[in-house]
């Protein structure tokens, strides 16, 4: 087969694949399950363009890359062709890991597994069946590999998978505040010491990346309409497998129903569990709650009847805890009005907090080379003074009831 493929994104143009392991990488069903992930998972109720999906993502991150490594080159860095083609591969199938709705997964019918685990299971997976050609990227991806610029281009605060996600997002969902010039920032790298560090004259650039960062996460990935969407959808999937636990009978998919079925763990997710897993996407779980909304469960009707019609629950933001003495009056008035136990009403109402860091100061940061040499920290080096405002975490509180009888 001719494998000089060119995809059309609307993003940056024409892409061109870099190698035969890449388009073989992308031919395979683990990653062609990505086309049926979507990117930012259930923020389509909020933003109508947002039904890019994972698949769109990572082979923008391909591209990205293939820049950063031209680049770098340019400027006299050395990198080998194997080191070349890890970089790609760890890129391509750092998001691999995703499951519907990209992270409703790890929070409701998969105990405490990340994303991230997940990918790194995959990429084990494909390297048995590719002759160990993803050695070198999986050293990579785990943050293992001695060269440690090439870690932080696949998993950093500068990385590629930042620089397409927050251009790409913006893209999707009209919100223009986050469109960063990735292409700038990525002619402004280069290489010291193994650390990668951005030259002076790129100094703005990143001030703005880190500025689209922090807007993009309080207005899209952090609106209060798609949080309380992803908390239904949370507990749509734990009442699911509350329910099979007790013996009630659910139609379902059969990938949707082996992860209700079984409680599945970092220490089981074999080789057979990922296989399930790979035939898992948002098309089972939204398949499974057009059907579920007709369900006698009353809990578990109404959460599939507010996601599939978009009838949420009501949700109010505070800079402060929501006092207990407010959630218990809620729950109350749902237990009475409804005759549930509190577990069941439990389900309606809820409290929570989100949390947004744009720049984390204490882990490896972005580093600034002056003409001089001296590398500083970015904090260190503009003149913006809410930068420094921008490493500390902000917290916000909310609480999510009912906005009338259900």
């Amino acid at each position: 087969m001719n494998k000089l493929k060119i995809f059309n994104d609307p993003i940056y143009g024409f892409i061109t694949i870099p190698n035969a392991l890449i388009f073989d990488l992308i031919q395979h069903k683990y990653f062609q399950r990505l086309r049926r992930i979507t990117q930012m998972g259930m923020s389509y109720l909020v933003y109508p363009g947002a039904h890019h999906t994972r698949f769109h993502h990572a082979i923008g991150c391909v591209h990205l890359m293939k820049q950063a490594v031209n680049v770098l080159r340019f400027k006299g860095v050395s990198i080998s062709q194997e080191e070349e083609n890890a970089l790609y591969a760890a890129i391509l199938l750092h998001d691999i890991g995703h499951g519907p709705f990209s992270h409703a997964m790890e929070h409701s019918i998969v105990n405490t597994v990340s994303h991230e685990q997940i990918s790194l299971l995959f990429m084990e997976q494909l390297n048995r069946e590719f002759n160990s050609s993803l050695t070198l990227a999986i050293q990579i991806f785990k943050g293992e590999y001695h060269r440690k610029f090439m870690c932080q281009l696949v998993s950093g605060q500068l990385d590629m998978d930042r620089a397409d996600y927050l251009k790409r997002d913006s893209f999707y969902t009209g919100v223009t505040e986050g469109n960063i010039g990735s292409e700038r920032l990525i002619s402004m790298l280069n290489v010291v010491n193994d650390i990668l560090v951005v030259e002076e004259k790129g100094i703005y650039s990143v001030e703005k990346f880190i500025n689209a960062r922090r807007f993009m996460y309080w207005q899209v990935y952090l609106h209060k309409t798609g949080i309380v969407a992803e908390q239904l959808l949370i507990r749509v999937l734990k009442r699911a497998k509350e329910l099979k636990g007790s013996g009630v009978q659910l139609e379902s998919s059969y990938a949707l129903n082996y992860f209700l079925d079984h409680d599945i763990t970092l220490a089981n997710f074999n080789e057979d569990v990922i296989k399930v897993f790979s035939e898992l996407d948002d098309f089972d779980i939204i398949s499974a709650m057009k059907g579920w909304q007709h369900h006698s469960d009353f809990v578990l009707s109404n959460l599939c009847n507010m996601i599939i019609n978009r009838t949420l629950l009501k949700i109010k933001v505070k800079s402060e805890k929501i006092p207990k003495k407010s959630l218990a009056k809620r729950l109350e008035k749902v237990m009475e009005q409804h005759h549930l136990t509190e577990a069941e009403a439990s389900y309606f109402v809820f409290t929570g907090q989100m949390s947004n860091q744009a720049y984390m100061l204490k882990t490896q940061g972005i580093n600034i080379l002056h003409k001089s040499g001296k590398i500083e920290d970015i904090i260190e080096a503009s003149d913006q003074f809410n930068l420094k405002a921008l490493s500390k975490p902000v917290t916000k509180y909310y609480i999510c009831y009912p906005k009338e009888k259900l």
